[in-house]
């Protein structure tokens, strides 16, 4: 009798979860129901796969309401209902239009209205009634609407308490006092489920609604398969034929084959041919050609992408192109991909520039066709701590008050407040709570039959069609995702091949990889740490582990970019690495189990599929286990409880083999530590090959990548350590000139010419008219020309001569300033009329102007973000400079010091004790970066002040041929005054 259930789905309005919905109807008896979450149908599907788990009869449907307002309620009479319902929703989410008062004729779908409405009925309309609304029916005839009428009983809540909850969450969404929240924006105490036999009661003075509600849920069936089937696009090749996609998948691979490896290589050519089988075995082939349909085009455009995870360790993908990896080289193996044991549907991720990707995704939803194709949706929920501020303000408590409640300083104090012990209790009910639904970073899905028939879709606001649920729901509905992802590193590789051409004339064939992975002196800066940039290797601990290993390869890198991980190396797994990695031979294997399958990382752990053969091997547990294990540490499904039982499991399997039970324990610590943490070996081995494409740009391009990497804005670093690198890759570094840079930064033989989307409150739309307008009509003559044809106003112009960008000219900033008076007055823009004849301007004489290095030092600090004229050193009020400086620092091991440096970047690590200690990297006075370790002993509180020098003394440490400073003593160095007088 329950045809208006609502779920948490109804976000910020429904309470309960899909679960306890299903499992409270039961309890009462309810032996069938419609979810009609508000404009959404997020829940469907999850409530018809536990609805039909527990022997309770689904229906579908939707609530439509319009700022609020209850207009109509539709229930699906079947799938084609289901379908209806969402292609209604998405044609007026996707083209943005309001939901009308009356809905539209369809053919599957029962349109109840509430009692109110005073419009015509057709013939599948109804009407719903509450039981607080029958009195309304006293008295009147009922001849017409007798079997219109339907008992409308919503539910939202499930008790007094669930009540309450929901009122604070109307409180959040109208972001409002819990005493402001009007009746009309929240459901009655009474929608909820009744006693059973309650409603039926209610209702007994008018038995025939009740029978007429009756026969309408009997009529709805949910039609859809049972359990998961597979829901994507089933065959690539226009055909429509399976056996077609096979042949051309065969035929790709093998040309594939031979650009990869040559015309006999026997080894490749079995693991092909095995691979090639599996996939079809697995009914895969339909999504390799479509990845490799992806990559087809993008690359026929020009664009770079990696591919990616799991999806590196099958060497048909290596022969289609979608990964750089060569699944021979480093021993990968195929099942950790794709296996008939799998559990969950694999995928491969791609990375584009971050300016390609768009158009990635639109060539997919062309080809693919609309309606057939969507992003993914995810779901975010209230765990985010700072929902206590939405509490607190909901319950109308002062701003310092809430401040003081998400203050962590104050913790202890809060415990004991019971203002917060309130907080606390409605935070602890809301916290897996659905909040609001968003995209998925980059899944698209691509189905065989219209998605409408499972979901309706969003338009968020980067304009494609994106469905309401997210990847977990797309899975166990039957969807397999693409993952089409964009990253900023491949932006720097894209552009720095280009440059090279343009500046250089070079032709680079940025994927031949393995050639880069030989040259010595590609990796002598890889050892050295000379990264600055590249991609996953530039971090400061990135570049220190490298060097502690003396990385020079590409097996070592692929190990480095996992061990680099939180698990690994707070395991101190990371430590025994470089031991080893030194001195082989002192290796002792916990087991033989250990050295058969780890000897390639000197017994080490570094890798998922490490854990995995360690699974298999050492304990002996079966391959689902071991799957389960896997998906826990990759951030899926991951539970405290699942790694319980795996734990009992491990020590019960290895007891069976007869493992000694201290190894085990070991074996496990080893384990565990990584869960949640490291890499796939493929994955690792993806990061590494771009990498090194980087690094190749580095090596033998090294300005043309800096410029590339400043035109991304991306990275690890601020953008003023982008352009240190780029001076010390031997660039003269201009700062902005209107007649020579551009909207971003450019290059020409050794010049580069900063650009002007960098100058802080320079509008986007004079970054780029200036360079535009000098390209059509030539230099700029002077102040009043830049003026006249740019349109100039007079602030914009003070920035650009602020910043040095009419040096040109020859006159000083404040000659130009006085000039600019003279070209526009006191008119903050100048006029736009067209005189009829051209007056010379008069020059006046004045004094002359000077300026000095350090006023254009503080305005470059203030446009900019950091001096070019002067360095962060020649600001210094003191010519101190430290005891030593970097490239010493190896032959004071040791002996206390004193150093001075340019702050560049720190991180803040806990203790086991929880106490903070900080790393910190800095630049000496010759441009060279050096490390600091700062104790909680001798660093009692926060050691860095922002930008600037500090002077620092401590004892000079090295480990493994690294040195770095551990401070004891710190002080920001004071810099010259401010001779602005703008």
């Amino acid at each position: 009798m329950y045809l208006n259930v609502h779920s948490q789905y109804s976000l910020r309005y429904g309470t309960m979860s899909i679960g306890t919905l299903v499992e409270e109807a039961l309890a009462r008896g309810v032996t069938q129901m419609a979810l009609t979450d508000i404009n959404n149908s997020t829940g469907i599907m999850e409530f018809m796969r536990e609805s039909e788990a527990k022997g309770l009869k689904p229906i579908g449907g939707i609530e439509f309401r319009r700022d609020g307002r209850l207009l109509f309620i539709g229930l699906a009479q079947n799938r084609e209902g289901m379908k209806e319902l969402n292609d209604f929703l998405t044609e007026h989410n996707l083209e943005q239009k309001p939901l009308p008062d009356l809905a539209p004729e369809f053919s599957n779908v029962f349109v109840i209205y509430p009692y109110a409405y005073q419009g015509e009925l057709r013939e599948r309309d109804y009407l719903g009634i509450c039981f607080h609304e029958l009195n309304q029916l006293y008295g009147k005839d009922l001849s017409l609407i007798r079997d219109k009428l339907l008992a409308l009983q919503p539910v939202f809540v499930l008790d007094k308490i669930g009540y309450r909850l929901h009122q604070y969450l109307r409180g959040i969404d109208l972001n409002t006092v819990l005493t402001e929240v009007k009746a009309v924006d929240k459901c009655l105490p009474t929608d909820m489920f009744l006693a059973p036999g309650e409603l039926e009661a209610k209702f007994s003075r008018y038995a025939f609604i009740l029978d007429n509600t009756r026969r309408l849920m009997d009529r709805c069936v949910m039609d859809y398969p049972k359990g998961r089937t597979n829901l994507n696009l089933r065959t690539f090749s226009s055909s429509g034929s399976k056996k077609d996609d096979r042949e051309l998948l065969e035929k790709l691979a093998m040309k594939g084959l031979v650009y990869r490896y040559g015309r006999n290589n026997k080894q490749a050519l079995a693991k092909v041919k095995h691979e090639l089988k599996v996939i079809e075995e697995l009914d895969f082939c339909a999504y390799f050609l479509i990845t490799y349909d992806i990559i087809r085009y993008s690359m026929s455009q020009g664009y770079y992408h990696v591919g990616r995870g799991s999806g590196a360790n099958s060497i048909v993908a290596y022969c289609l192109k979608i990964t750089d990896v060569d699944p021979i080289e480093l021993d990968l193996y195929f099942e950790r991909f794709l296996n008939a044991q799998r559990t969950s549907p694999p995928d491969f991720d791609i990375d584009y520039s971050w300016d390609e990707r768009e158009d990635v995704q639109d060539y997919i939803f062309k080809r693919y066709g609309k309606g057939y194709t969507a992003l993914l949706g995810t779901m975010t929920t209230f765990k985010d701590r700072s929902v206590i501020r939405e509490i607190g303000k909901v319950m109308g408590l002062p701003k310092s008050e809430i401040d003081s409640f998400t203050d962590p300083t104050r913790a202890a104090q809060n415990r004991d407040n019971a203002k917060f012990k309130k907080i606390a209790a409605i935070y602890e009910h809301m916290a897996d709570m659905p909040n609001q639904r968003s995209i998925h970073a980059g899944g698209v899905l691509i189905s065989e039959e219209p998605l409408t028939y499972y979901t309706a879709l969003d338009l968020p606001p980067k304009g494609m069609p994106t469905v309401q649920w997210d990847m977990y729901e797309a899975e166990k509905i039957g969807f397999d995702k693409y993952d089409i992802l964009s990253q900023r590193g491949i932006g720097h590789i894209k552009m720095a091949v280009q440059l090279a051409e343009e500046n250089q004339n070079a032709k680079i064939d940025i994927h031949d990889v393995k050639k880069f992975m030989k040259d010595p002196l590609i990796n002598a800066n890889l050892s050295q740490g000379k990264t600055w940039g590249c991609f996953y290797i530039e971090s400061p601990a990135m570049i220190q582990l490298n060097r502690k290993l003396g990385c020079n390869s590409y097996r070592v890198l692929v190990a480095a970019s996992s061990i680099i991980r939180p698990g690994v190396a707070s395991s101190g797994m990371m430590g025994a690495y470089i031991k080893y990695h030194h001195a082989p031979h002192q290796v002792k294997y916990l087991h033989p189990v250990m050295k058969e399958q780890l000897e390639e990382t000197y017994g080490v752990m570094v890798y998922q599929e490490d854990v995995i053969k360690i699974c298999i091997h050492y304990a002996g547990m079966d391959g689902t286990d071991a799957d389960i294990l896997r998906r826990g540490m990759s951030g899926k499904y991951r539970s405290r409880k699942e790694f319980d039982r795996l734990v009992e499991r491990f020590f019960e399997c290895a007891k069976a083999l007869g493992r000694p039970e201290h190894i085990t324990a070991e074996v496990w610590r080893q384990v565990s530590s990584f869960a949640g943490y490291s890499f796939s070996k493929a994955h690792s081995a993806s990061f590494a090959v771009e990498s090194y494409q980087s690094l190749f740009l580095k090596t033998y391009y090294p300005r043309e990548f800096m410029v590339a990497v400043l035109n991304n804005y991306g990275g690890f670093y601020d953008r003023a350590i982008y352009v240190h690198e780029l001076q010390r890759a031997g660039a003269n570094v201009h700062l902005p000139c209107v007649n020579h840079s551009d909207t971003i930064v450019n290059i020409n033989g050794i010049d580069a010419y900063l650009g002007f989307v960098g100058v802080h409150g320079l509008e986007g739309q004079f970054a780029e008219r200036i360079p535009e307008e000098r390209r059509m009509n030539g230099p700029y003559a002077d102040l009043e020309n830049l003026v006249k044809r740019t349109g100039l106003g007079k602030e914009q112009a003070i920035i650009l001569i602020r910043v040095g960008a009419l040096r040109f000219t020859g006159k000083s900033k404040k000659a130009l300033l006085w000039e600019l008076e003279l070209v526009v007055g006191g008119k903050a823009k100048p006029s736009n009329d067209t005189a009829l004849f051209a007056v010379e301007r008069k020059n006046y004489a004045l004094p002359v102007l000077e300026n000095t290095d350090l006023e254009h030092a503080y305005h470059e600090l203030e446009l900019l973000g950091f001096p070019l004229t002067m360095s962060y050193f020649d600001l210094l009020e003191t010519e101190y400079r430290g005891q030593i400086m970097t490239n010493d620092l190896i032959n004071h091991v040791g002996q206390t010091v004193e150093m001075v440096g340019r702050y560049v970047c720190e991180k803040t690590v806990h203790t086991k004790k929880n106490q903070k200690m900080w790393f910190g990297n800095f630049i000496d006075a010759e441009g060279n970066f050096f490390d600091t370790v700062h104790f909680p002993n001798t660093t009692p509180s926060y050691p860095f002040r922002g930008q600037g020098c500090y002077v620092m003394r401590g004892r000079v440490v090295e480990e493994f041929g690294f040195a770095s400073l551990e401070v004891q003593t710190m002080e920001k160095l004071p810099i010259k005054g401010n001779p602005v007088m703008d």
